[in-house]
């Protein structure tokens, strides 16, 4: 036990960024960089999303009040909430903000060397606009994939949040996965406590996102790894669930 904790402890410092030989990386080694979007197939039933310009009830919400106010909710009204609100979710935790002549990414969160390992998935469960099931948001496009139809969704993902019943309670969930091979292809072993760091930046950005239009969200780590990956569809090596929070109006 005691052996474990002391690796767990060493996963935190930086020690491995000095063992790490950074020019055997990918990237080092002339390999191309993975793509910053999962791809999809051109008939995928595809749903275009508000933009910022369009947008029509998105409040200005003073960065004081945002911090000031920033709280967990586990308790959510049984209200709605709309397309143009998790849109402006979307792009607050994962909107790209360019892309410059080099292909790096800007977005409107940070990540260690602008890697941004993650993919959204969403679970909708109540969303005006939106039928039930499982969704992923493509940042390049600021559009929505509908993945399929889940059966059973709120119990499946209650289920698999170790029976944390609020979280089946919310109008959508959203799901982060990591896909470590982007951030690796640049640091190598020195990429997953990178990926980690960078999932606490997503989520502040949803916490703070929420208050502008009258949500509360709560970050979920603890969870069933394998139910998770389970219920949205992921190999659970090559891309698998590293976060969760649900969001609902408070």
């Amino acid at each position: 036990m005691q052996k474990r904790i002391e690796d767990n402890r060493n996963f935190l410092k930086d020690y491995m960024r000095l063992e790490t030989d950074f020019s055997q990386t990918d990237q080092n080694m002339g390999i191309d960089p993975p793509p910053i979007e999962k791809p999809f197939t051109e008939d995928a039933k595809r749903i275009t999303l508000p933009k910022l310009e369009d947008w029509q009830n998105i409040k200005d919400c003073s960065l004081l009040a945002a911090i000031r106010d920033r709280k967990s909710f586990r308790r959510f009204l049984d209200i709605p909430i709309d397309i143009e609100e998790l849109s402006f979710l979307l792009w607050a935790t994962q909107g790209i903000r360019k892309i410059s002549r080099t292909g790096v990414v800007l977005r409107n969160v940070p990540s260690a060397g602008n890697r941004h390992a993650f993919e959204t998935y969403i679970a909708v469960l109540n969303v005006k606009g939106l039928e039930s099931g499982i969704y992923r948001y493509l940042p390049l496009e600021h559009e929505l994939l509908y993945e399929f139809a889940q059966s059973e969704m709120r119990e499946k993902i209650t289920t698999a949040s170790l029976e944390q019943a609020f979280v089946g309670t919310a109008p959508v969930v959203f799901i982060w996965t990591a896909i470590p091979y982007r951030m690796e292809w640049r640091y190598s072993n020195a990429a997953h406590k990178a990926i980690a760091i960078d999932a606490g930046h997503v989520c502040q950005n949803l916490y703070l996102a929420s208050k502008a239009v009258g949500c509360g969200t709560c970050a979920i780590a603890a969870y069933n790894t394998d139910l998770m990956n389970k219920l949205i569809r992921v190999d659970g090596n090559e891309e698998f669930v590293i976060y969760l929070a649900p969001v609902g109006k408070v």
